[in-house]
């Protein structure tokens, strides 16, 4: 099952998945489609397997190892009937994982919502290397003290151009900021969509004129960009 948000003339559809312990109807997820609506892109969620099983039972299930999870986002991406533009990406692991499959899919570019860098606790073990050799452009939006993976601890890994980075001021995985930060979840998220969005549309009116391809593209627009 899928929820396709509705959107008037929309400009390009962005196929969602959600984070390990949240599914589809989670608040983010929901506000996230809500918010790309108003910018013209729809939205496709859906549940990986392991959900769909913890919704059915009404119980918390693990979620499912890395292939498997990449083969269910194959499928859903493989149940989209439609010419608008193709982009893919997610919360957390559902970010990863659309990171992961990103190359091999007709997607133009991903976006992940806090990339799990590393777990917490362990910064040692990163989940970085796929990331290198992307041929695709990625956006990756992070809260500056996210536990997965900081805005110091980031900016060490040297990312590829092909890599745009958001860094909200203050914000933990979720995004949301310390009252003394001066900021709220809720403007994280709205700058989160709203940067997103101009991703998209960037990259739209790039493949329209055939500029996505030129390496200068990503150079012009891969500046780290700190909070608002």
């Amino acid at each position: 099952m899928t929820l396709i948000s509705e959107v008037n003339t929309p400009i390009a559809q962005l196929v969602l998945a959600h984070g390990a312990g949240a599914g589809m109807n989670s608040d983010f997820m929901a506000l996230a489609a809500k918010l790309f609506a108003q910018q013209h892109i729809q939205v496709i969620r859906f549940d990986f397997e392991y959900m769909q099983k913890a919704v059915a039972l009404d119980r918390r299930q693990p979620p499912d190892r890395m292939p498997k999870l990449q083969a269910y986002y194959h499928h859903v991406i493989e149940g989209i009937d439609s010419s608008l533009p193709l982009f893919i990406g997610g919360k957390s692991m559902g970010g990863r994982v659309a990171s992961m499959i990103l190359d091999s899919s007709p997607a133009l570019g991903g976006i992940c919502f806090g990339y799990p860098f590393h777990p917490p606790g362990k910064a040692d073990k990163l989940r970085t290397e796929h990331l290198y050799t992307l041929g695709k452009p990625l956006l990756v939006v992070q809260g500056c003290r996210d536990t997965f993976g900081t805005q110091e601890e980031v900016s060490e890994y040297a990312l590829p151009d092909s890599i745009r980075l958001l860094f909200l001021e203050d914000g933990d995985h979720s995004f949301k900021p310390r009252k003394k930060s001066g900021f709220s979840q809720a403007q994280h998220i709205i700058q989160a969509i709203e940067t997103s969005s101009e991703f998209i549309r960037q990259i739209v009116a790039g493949q329209r004129s055939s500029a996505v391809k030129d390496k200068t593209y990503f150079a012009q627009h891969n500046a780290p960009i700190k909070g608002s």
